[in-house]
């Protein structure tokens, strides 16, 4: 585990997710599905593929084998809420925030019961951030606890030093309430409630980079059976995406991932010398 003082210098932040390549299911065969590793700057840095007769719980722990975890913050969805893989993490010499669901049970059960006690929200450390997109205001409100002596299954998690909840609020722009969720984690970390917010809010970058494998490079519609070639289009696709996000156009124009991309297409012989050298 990581000191206070380690804690702080904290700068690398591991978030992942799985994905199923849809276009790649048949008759006699189900679609690969594929754990990846995002870092807090969304570049795609590992993946392993799911056995066909296991789960997600099982491919994780062979993708963080090959991370290089020290002084990392890990995030996982609640499929990889596990003790085992809290144990590894912690073993590499890193720290986590993952998510709790209905599949963790008791814990999950516990933990939503504590944020439900209005007084527990009293004495919680609070974040509030507020964003303006699409013509709705979204609001994210985080409570921290570094209390958790109170948890029955405190020892059976490694590490585990706080639970966190958000709450997301939607507004339109019409003032209709369309979302309110919340949402726990548990976590080995102590750090300032704006941090464990930034943390959380970055693991949407994993998901991000599954949009683009669907919209900008049409995974799901690839009809591609052999499981081997879809996986390695798969981490070819990734390549690309991380070359974008670096590669300089020099186009005002290129504003995003996908204009950037069109840019390249456009002239691939202008930018060829770069992206050799990236």
């Amino acid at each position: 585990m990581l000191n206070t003082n380690q804690e702080e210098k904290i700068r690398k932040l591991f978030h992942i997710d799985g994905k199923t390549q849809k276009g790649n299911t048949g008759n006699h065969q189900k679609p690969n599905h594929i754990v990846s590793a995002v870092n807090e700057k969304g570049f795609s840095i590992g993946e392993e593929i799911v056995d066909d007769k296991s789960n997600e719980i099982t491919a994780i722990p062979e993708l963080l084998d090959h991370l290089n975890l020290k002084n990392a913050i890990v995030t996982i969805d609640a499929m990889g809420t596990q003790k085992d893989i809290v144990a590894k993490i912690c073993k590499k010499k890193a720290d986590y925030v993952l998510t709790l669901k209905g599949n963790q049970g008791k814990l999950y059960e516990e933990t939503s019961l504590f944020f439900d006690d209005p007084k527990v929200l009293a004495k919680c450390r609070y974040h509030k951030t507020v964003e303006r997109s699409w013509g709705c205001l979204e609001v994210r409100e985080y409570w921290q606890s570094t209390n958790v002596g109170w948890l029955p299954m405190k020892t059976d998690w490694v590490g585990l030093r706080s639970v966190a909840m958000v709450c997301r609020t939607v507004t339109k722009s019409d003032g209709e309430v369309v979302v309110v969720q919340c949402r726990y984690f548990i976590s080995s970390l102590k750090l300032d409630v704006a941090v464990i917010a930034r943390v959380i809010r970055s693991h949407w970058m994993v998901e991000a980079m599954h949009w683009h494998l669907d919209v900008m490079f049409g995974e799901d519609a690839c009809r591609v059976l052999d499981k081997v070639a879809a996986f390695n289009l798969n981490i070819l696709r990734k390549l690309v995406l991380n070359m974008l996000r670096v590669l300089d156009v020099n186009c005002k124009c290129a504003t995003s991932l996908v204009k950037k991309r069109f840019v390249v297409g456009c002239d691939p012989v202008r930018y060829l010398a770069q992206i050799l050298t990236l």
